[in-house]
């Protein structure tokens, strides 16, 4: 029964362990020695730090780098604000019932692409689009108003786009929240900001810790909605690795700044669970 429990685990295992060593593991160790390659007009390539080196010597490279990284922390505790009270009013205010239709109804938008998404807020918010209309209808405005291509409306697209990375944990946590913890608060004389202080954040702080991570991991290396609804000029770093990639073909430099958004990402997590004391593999399960 051993032997068969222990074959068993191992053809389970393999697709796994190959699905990551082939497409994460061998692609990153590729793009990490070519990150650390320079070629000459000839095509002959030596071991070089010039690709990191570059990113210091241009300041439109780091600043962007920071303001990718500012933004994004603003982002996810954008997205936590927004998500926390829709996660609390699902979990602890509407009828058990109606529970399961209001997740669904969350869910549905992510039913189809970010793209789509993305153009449906553009289709809303451009000069000719269906806001100025009715602002336009009802004579609040005289003249059409370009809403798009502003850090504003990126960050708006940005935490729509993320919401439901943050939802679905904290629907998951406060869940198993005991309702006479908050009715015994309130029978002590609390008030709702002592009980979301004292009671629920940190009973969420699991479910708060892992979706900030999905979150800020997924604006960070957001290249999608930063240039369709940020424009030219709401400059974002993974529009620098693209460029460097494709319009520049040379990735050699686009690997190196692929690395060092990959080395800002691990470097703000793990901050991150250093300052709510949370562990990783508590955060992931």
């Amino acid at each position: 029964m051993k032997k068969g429990i222990r074959w068993a685990f191992v053809i389970f295992i393999t697709p796994v362990l190959l699905w990551l060593f082939l497409l994460i593991v061998l692609p990153h160790i590729d793009l990490l020695i070519m990150s650390f390659r320079i070629e000459d007009d000839f095509g002959n390539s030596t071991w070089s730090v010039s690709n990191y080196l570059n990113f210091f010597n241009e300041p439109i490279y780091w600043l962007t780098f920071a303001r990718t990284a500012v933004y994004s922390i603003l982002v996810t505790s954008l997205t936590f604000i927004v998500a926390l009270p829709v996660a609390f009013f699902i979990t602890k205010v509407v009828d058990v019932r109606y529970q399961g239709f209001l997740t669904m109804l969350l869910l549905l938008p992510f039913w189809v692409s970010e793209l789509v998404r993305v153009y449906g807020w553009m289709i809303l918010l451009r000069e000719s689009g269906v806001i100025n209309h009715f602002l336009l209808k009802a004579g609040l405005l005289r003249q059409p108003v370009e809403m798009l291509y502003n850090d504003v409306t990126m960050v708006m697209g940005l935490v729509y786009t993320s919401m439901l990375f943050m939802v679905v944990p904290l629907i998951s946590v406060l869940d198993s929240l005991d309702d006479s913890l908050i009715e015994a608060a309130y029978d002590l004389g609390a008030n709702m900001g002592s009980i979301l202080v004292k009671i629920i954040i940190p009973h969420s702080m699991p479910g708060i810790v892992s979706g900030s991570i999905v979150v800020f991991m997924l604006t960070l290396g957001n290249y999608l909605t930063p240039n369709l609804m940020g424009g030219k000029n709401s400059l974002w770093f993974t529009e620098q690795i693209y460029n460097q990639f494709i319009a520049s073909f040379n990735w050699n430099q686009g690997s190196a700044f692929g690395f060092l958004l990959l080395l800002l990402s691990s470097l703000v997590i793990w901050a991150g669970l250093k300052l709510t004391g949370q562990k990783l593999s508590k955060v992931v399960k």
